[in-house]
């Protein structure tokens, strides 16, 4: 049956109608009825809102008042009723932010900051947050430093920054009804405190005691205001964390996959930083849903008969049971059934979690014996073996039997017993059992009887049983069987080995046969999996007779089994095994064999200790790996005819922490902004990590200095470090050198590197030489050098174009003094600024500079009006181009000569309106003509000529047209 969901429907929503779904396999079809709130709906005097469609329950143009409840549906037909289980419908929604002014938030540089969310009226009550920083969408990276709780959405900062000025905006978004609403921008003024002060670790961000289903996803928080930055570790009391747990936002989050029930227990959080600590500790219990163990299925059962229903369900708490018949209540059904106890039957599983249905119809019937539908069959059997005739016809309630052999009664004796369901059984067979035998069956409604033919045949016997065999992998091995039967009977013979029988058309690759009153198996290139017991079974319509042999494969060894790690140290684990299957030849060595987080599921050979692994040992240790690393480990045997199948993997383990001993490297940095030292290196791979915890001790020094300054940086994937310092002299050389640590001590420091501070940004405006207009879109501008600069930006815009809020940049190398800016509007006013810029930023602007483009080039090409040939020269003519008042006035034409193929162009300049232009011998060519101005060229007019054979034809012409 498909049943309601729980619906939330947006009170926004475009859509206008509320979808229940409800559909039952059924035959006749069910007819349905639907209830809200127990209160049946009564669709044909609702159907302003109400319709079905074939079960269905459509709510149409939904009302909060009306509509929100529990839904129910129940299907019924002439066999009974079934009802679903209960649907809420419920209205989402998530209202604007308060429209008040938020307040301004100060707080001192170095300490930590609460900013609040303060989310609108909303349901559901699952929402996420983000939040905005001064402009959309330039969202907030999070990190150790700065936080957004996920349950009351606070943005927290545990020290605070002067480069966290600004204006904040928390976005609050219902996923349940697709919408996102936005806080007004509340201001964060940080307050400059010199020196910083330090503060010990306050956790504000606690999770709360939990409780989670079996299988779903779990997320614990945790954050903690202080300064130096805290860091945030994770325990759970009276045990391990579960394997299946990561963590994120820099250790703020705890999320534990797939929680099980052996997952719950007591979990804790604990800031520190090296003014103190805080803890926090909370309770995570898990439950689970209902869950069938036993459910009932659909019986067809006699009447009178005994038949109890049972049904049993899984759950935390333990589910209570309770039962409907056609939708009543209903106690729980046994023995001595009647007619009325036929219907629809449901057991339903309910905890505080949620609820299961199971549904089956019982019917129960009644009729006189009958042998319609299974009428007896004729039975044949061998000599000496035993026969049973079977009886069983369809009735209820269940008849009596009697037999007889021809006209005499049978009753039951030491060869002859007739069974409580009907069957007669007549053991150590003779020829004088042949014939015709009779069953008849009564009861209370009625009686019938039914004859079979009982036909006795000689016995089946083996006369060439299979002989045991012997061989090598890869080698063929041949199983033999002849067998003596009844001559009017077919025989077959079937083969299986350790009671599999064998499909010689699925394992035609290995077996193969041959005969008819003998059998021939072959075994091709038989491998270690083929050995076994091999039976040959001959077989007639009326008995059957087996006999075996042994099969011995010799092969590869097995795989050994039981592989584990009994000790380990930092680089060392010792493993134990037991052995696996010889297949009958002596295993003669081990290979170990491992992989580890970073070998991306690729096994490796170990070194070990003894480095050879004789075959008679069942322990080893494996030498040479990298500590606080995990690995599995296989163990793969070996004998005289090759290596076996690996073991499998062995459980997880990882090997003891180490103090680091790679450096980082690639020491390196500088640049950043005045009063600054940038620092950068490539991080030690995380193999080389050797321990938890793992971090960077930075150690640096003005090099006309003795004292080193020690910095740490927690994250191990960090490869940046920005130091600040107000008294720290620009471009100062620092020794530098980084080393790594962790939880068990520190490792050696890198190569010394010299890094130089930040620069200050350029203090001298660039002073503007000239700046002038070379056409309509195109300009120049040059300027006097200033020092300590990378390279300038020049910036320009019109007066049109927002004072300056959609200008224009053009950057320039620090090595030039010049630029030429182009793509610019033809007669329009420029505004153009000059300013220096180095890593720390940008210097003043210029003086601005005001530059006017040249009007545009007339639009319109010339047009040509005569083409002329003059001995080796061609005539072209054109009428002039006027230009309108805002076009250039035209100061020439330029005509382009292009020749066709690879020749170059020739650009001829005239004041005239006609040109000579030389002709080629047997070439084609093209000429181009554009009016010239001071604001550029014009547009073109474009002829093309096919060579000397037409410029002939033109002479001609020319010729005939003088005569």
């Amino acid at each position: 049956m498909t049943t309601p969901l729980d619906t939330i429907y947006p009170e926004e929503s475009l859509e206008a109608n509320i979808t229940m779904n409800c559909q039952a396999k059924a035959n006749p079809p069910a007819t349905y009825r639907w209830m809200l709130n127990d209160r049946e709906i009564d669709i044909g005097a609702e159907r302003k809102h109400y319709s079905l469609t074939e079960g269905n329950l459509v709510i149409s143009n939904p009302v909060k008042s009306k509509h929100v409840g529990k839904y129910s549906c129940s299907a019924t037909n002439m066999y009974g009723t079934i009802i679903s289980k209960e649907a809420s419908v419920q209205f989402g929604y998530l209202d604007p932010f308060s429209t008040d002014e938020r307040t301004t938030v100060y707080v001192k540089e170095g300490q930590g900051a609460v900013v609040l969310c303060a989310p609108p009226p909303h349901f559901p009550a699952k929402l996420s947050f983000r939040w905005i920083f001064n402009e959309f969408p330039t969202f907030i990276q999070l990190d150790n430093r700065r936080y957004v709780c996920q349950t009351t959405g606070n943005l927290y900062i545990s020290k605070v920054e002067s480069s966290d000025r600004g204006n904040y905006s928390c976005i609050a978004s219902s996923h349940s009804i697709s919408k996102s609403v936005f806080s007004n921008y509340i201001p964060l003024q940080p307050l400059t405190e010199r020196p910083n002060r330090k503060y010990p670790a306050d956790l504000r961000v606690k999770f709360p005691d939990t409780t989670a289903l079996v299988g779903q996803n779990v997320t614990l928080e945790c954050f903690a205001l202080g300064n130096p930055v805290p860091e945030i570790h994770w325990r759970k009391m009276e045990g391990h964390l579960p394997q299946n747990h990561d963590l994120r936002m820099s250790g703020s989050q705890l999320h534990l996959y797939n929680i099980q029930v052996k997952d719950s227990g007591i979990y804790k959080c604990e800031a520190i930083n090296s003014k103190g600590k805080d803890y926090h500790s909370a309770h995570v219990s898990v439950e689970a849903y209902p869950e069938w163990v036993e459910h009932i299925t659909s019986k067809k059962k006699e009447l009178h008969s005994n038949y109890t229903m049972s049904c049993k369900a899984s759950g935390k708490p333990e589910p209570k049971i309770r039962w409907l018949k056609n939708g009543n209540p209903l106690g729980i059904l046994c023995k001595n059934l009647t007619l009325d106890n036929s219907g629809m039957y449901q057991c339903i599983a309910e905890n505080r979690h949620g609820v299961i249905y199971a549904n089956a119809e019982l019917q129960v019937f009644a009729c006189p014996p009958t042998f319609e539908h299974n009428p007896i069959k004729t039975v044949m059997v061998a000599k000496t073996s035993r026969a049973v005739l079977e009886c069983r016809p369809y009735a209820a309630p269940k008849p009596s039997f009697t037999w007889s052999q021809g006209t005499e009664l049978l009753s039951n004796s030491t060869r002859v017993f007739i069974w409580e369901d009907g069957s007669l059984e007549i053991r150590d067979v003779t020829q004088s059992d042949e014939g015709q035998y009779t069953c008849f069956a009564s009861n209370i409604l009625g009686k019938a009887s039914s004859v079979v033919s009982l036909a006795v045949t000689d016995s089946t016997r083996i006369t060439l049983p299979p002989s045991d065999a012997d061989v090598n992998a890869g080698e063929d091995a041949w199983m033999r069987c002849a067998a003596s039967h009844d001559p009017s009977l077919d025989i077959t013979f079937i083969w299986s080995v350790d009671g599999r029988v064998i499909d010689l058309d699925k394992d035609s690759q290995h077996y193969e046969r041959n005969g008819n009153s003998s059998d021939e198996l072959k075994i091709k290139k038989a491998q270690v999996k083929h050995a076994g017991v091999y039976s040959c079974t001959a077989q007639t319509t009326a008995d059957n007779v087996t006999a075996s042999a042994r099969l011995i494969v010799r092969g590869p060894p097995g795989a050994p089994g039981g592989v584990r790690v009994i000790n380990k140290t930092e680089t060392t684990v010792t493993l134990q095994w037991s052995r696996g299957a010889d297949n009958h030849k002596s295993i003669s060595k081990y290979t170990i064999q491992y992989r580890d987080d970073f070998s991306k599921d690729a096994w490796s050979n170990a070194r070990t200790s003894p480095a050879d692994v004789e075959g008679n040992a069942e322990m080893a240790t494996v030498v040479n790996l990298f500590p606080w690393t995990e690995y599995e480990f296989r163990v793969i045997a070996a004998n005289i005819l090759g290596s076996g199948d690996p073991s499998k993997p062995s459980p997880k383990e990882r090997t003891l922490d180490a103090v680091p001993v790679v450096a980082p490297s690639e020491v390196g940095g500088g640049g950043g902004t005045g009063r600054e030292l940038i620092i950068t290196w490539t991080p030690v791979q995380p193999k080389y990590h050797y321990g938890p915890n793992f971090g960077y001790i930075l150690a640096f020094k003005p090099q006309d200095q003795k004292e080193w300054k020690r910095m740490k940086v927690t994250d191990s994937e960090s490869k940046r470090y920005i130091h600040k310092d107000p008294s720290m002299a620009p471009v100062t050389p620092f020794d530098v050198k980084i080393k790594a640590f962790n939880s068990k001590g520190e490792g050696p420091f890198s190569i010394e590197a010299v890094v130089y501070s930040g620069q200050d940004a350029p203090s001298e405006a660039p002073a503007v030489i000239e700046g002038r207009a070379l056409s309509a879109l195109t300009a120049i501008v040059s300027w006097k050098h200033v020092a300590n600069v990378e390279g300038y930006k020049v910036k320009f815009w019109t007066n049109q174009q927002d004072r300056e809020g959609r200008a224009q940049e053009v950057a320039v190398s620090g090595m030039e003094n010049h630029t030429r800016i182009e793509g610019l509007k033809p007669n329009s006013e420029y505004n153009i600024e000059v300013r220096g810029y180095n890593s720390a930023g940008y210097g003043p602007p210029s003086k601005r500079l005001k530059v006017q483009t040249k009007k545009p080039p007339p639009d319109r090409p010339p047009k040509i009006i005569g083409t002329k040939v003059k001995g080796q020269f061609i005539n072209i003519a054109w009428e002039a181009v006027e230009p309108l008042s805002n076009e250039s006035k035209v100061d020439g034409y330029r005509v382009l000569f292009k020749p066709k193929g690879n020749q170059t162009s020739t650009l001829y300049t005239t004041n005239k309106r006609s040109i000579d232009i030389p002709l080629l011998a047997d070439k084609e060519f093209v000429v181009e003509i554009r009016a010239h101005t001071e604001g550029g060229v014009g547009a073109v007019s474009q002829i093309g000529f096919p060579g000397n054979g037409f410029i002939l034809f033109l002479f001609f012409c020319e010729l005939i047209d003088l005569k």
